[in-house]
């Protein structure tokens, strides 16, 4: 629209096409924002990998082992838990300072959880001919040997005795009774209760038919 004979323009010409000039500019921006929206959606979707089957047979294995562990673990004989009814539980002292705990697993019957300063085994009771309560990691090559007067821990792949002399307060209580009245030795023979020799025999040797 044009103004002749010095005809000057509305005064809300100019508020019109600034307003015309701030609309168009929103515009534009929002029609860059939601292209620049859907090119990142885009490229999201394909980076993002769906679980790749050999991933899925992993898990799946992973699952499989872990219910054959639960199962293997549930499969004690009645004499090998007769065994770990038997087994000292604790943090039980060792000589030199040292400590051992012995925690039976109590979702797992059977099965106790041994460890010290820098080890930890999972044992189980093992049927012994001496009697002797017996603990072993057979993975680990681990041993704890329950005596009456002490318990041990070995290892056998290192050929090491790991701890020594740990007792309760009831294997103590053996240990000392012990050590105020020994036991006999193996080792020694039997002794032998001899009869009395009458005194007319040792005299008369002829009285007792020694000499004929």
């Amino acid at each position: 629209m044009s103004f002749q004979n010095g005809c000057k323009a509305p005064a809300w010409r100019p508020r019109l096409l600034a307003g015309i000039s701030v609309w168009a500019a929103m515009s534009v921006l929002a029609v860059t924002h939601f292209e620049v929206h859907a090119e990142v959606a885009k490229h999201a979707s394909k980076t993002r990998k769906p679980l790749s089957q050999s991933r899925v047979e992993l898990k799946s294995q992973a699952n499989q082992m872990a219910s054959g562990i639960r199962a293997a673990e549930a499969a004690l004989s009645p004499d090998e838990l007769a065994i770990a009814q038997r087994v000292e539980v604790g943090r039980i002292p060792c000589e030199l300072g040292a400590f051992v705990t012995v925690e039976a697993d109590q979702r797992a019957p059977g099965y106790f959880d041994i460890s010290g300063k820098k080890f930890k085994f999972r044992m189980t009771p093992v049927v012994s001919s001496t009697g002797a309560i017996r603990l072993e990691d057979t993975e680990a090559g681990a041993v704890w040997l329950q005596l009456s007067n002490k318990s041990m821990l070995m290892n056998h792949k290192t050929g090491s005795r790991m701890a020594d002399v740990c007792m309760t307060l009831a294997q103590a209580a053996v240990a000392d009774a012990m050590l105020k009245n020994p036991p006999p030795s193996l080792l020694e023979p039997l002794p032998v209760a001899l009869s009395p020799v009458p005194y007319a025999t040792i005299r008369d040797p002829l009285a007792s038919g020694l000499v004929r």
